[in-house]
């Protein structure tokens, strides 16, 4: 065989091509990048939780106890509604602790570095700060209708706990509720939107909501998504409703609230709901 004999004219060149992959991101991205990947991996040890029980409840279901009610058994031993919510807490639990290397591998896939260990804790435990006093001047014009608050009182209790758990303040969350739904439990939008915080089907399953009409499900996957917003938009409201109501992907290619009509409104309702609701309790 014939030897071959390559010639390189300019090994400079060739060298300055192999960039590491890392100069394509800045702080900024690489921030989103990590949150992403956390993300996944938590989407992925809840799926992985949700197939072991499905996998209990077939293998130790008891059939109807004495009342002729079926038992409920699975993994967690919850009645159905609730071991979804336990499902995708336990799996954000467990991303926040040690690491399955799911998002390690992700996140160097992508970036061609390592994640940082800052990220993980820092992603999961970040306050999300909003200043909803500073609409107090702004959007008067719109209050809620005395029987839309009524029927929200009878979920506080479901408000308080969700913005105990999620870090969003519960007034952000009762307002959302009345602009989306007038806190109408079985509300079904044009769009198939459902419950209380109007979730679409794959918001739902993403915040591992199974019934949507079910209060405490709709609030807390509702309250979970809107956090993920908040920080997404680093505490910025009016940005964080805006991905809300027309979703992340528009406000970023608008680079800020999309010129559509029904956003521009929504997010005016909800600050003006806000506002009723900071104005009542100064």
């Amino acid at each position: 065989m014939n030897n071959l004999t390559i010639k390189i004219s300019e090994p400079g060149k060739h060298l300055n091509q192999m960039q590491n992959v890392n100069e394509r991101f800045d702080n900024k991205q690489k921030s989103k990048i990590a949150e992403a990947a956390l993300q996944f991996e938590a989407l992925f040890t809840s799926m992985l939780l949700r197939s072991m029980n499905s996998a209990t409840s077939e293998l130790f279901d008891s059939g109807e106890n004495e009342f002729g009610i079926k038992n409920n058994s699975n993994l967690f031993g919850l009645p159905d509604g609730f071991d979804a919510i336990f499902e995708q807490q336990f799996a954000d639990f467990m991303t926040k602790g040690k690491s399955m290397g799911i998002a390690e591998a992700v996140y160097k896939k992508v970036t061609g570095e390592e994640l940082p260990t800052t990220v993980r804790s820092n992603s999961f435990n970040r306050t999300i700060k909003v200043d909803t006093r500073k609409y107090d001047t702004e959007f008067r014009s719109l209050k809620p209708a005395a029987d839309s608050l009524n029927r929200l009182r009878k979920y506080e209790d479901i408000i308080d706990k969700a913005s105990s758990q999620f870090g969003v303040d519960k007034n952000v969350i009762r307002s959302v509720i009345l602009a989306e739904s007038a806190a109408k439990q079985n509300a079904v939008s044009s769009a198939n939107a459902k419950g209380l915080m109007q979730l679409i089907d794959s918001t739902a399953a993403e915040m591992g909501v199974k019934n949507s009409f079910d209060p405490k499900e709709n609030i807390f996957g509702g309250a979970k998504y809107l956090a993920k917003m908040l920080r997404q938009y680093n505490g910025n409201l009016e940005l964080a409703l805006a991905a809300y109501n027309a979703g992340p992907a528009n406000v970023d290619k608008y680079n800020g609230i999309p010129p559509f009509e029904e956003t521009r409104k929504y997010v005016e309702k909800v600050i003006s709901y806000l506002n009723h609701f900071n104005e009542n309790e100064s």
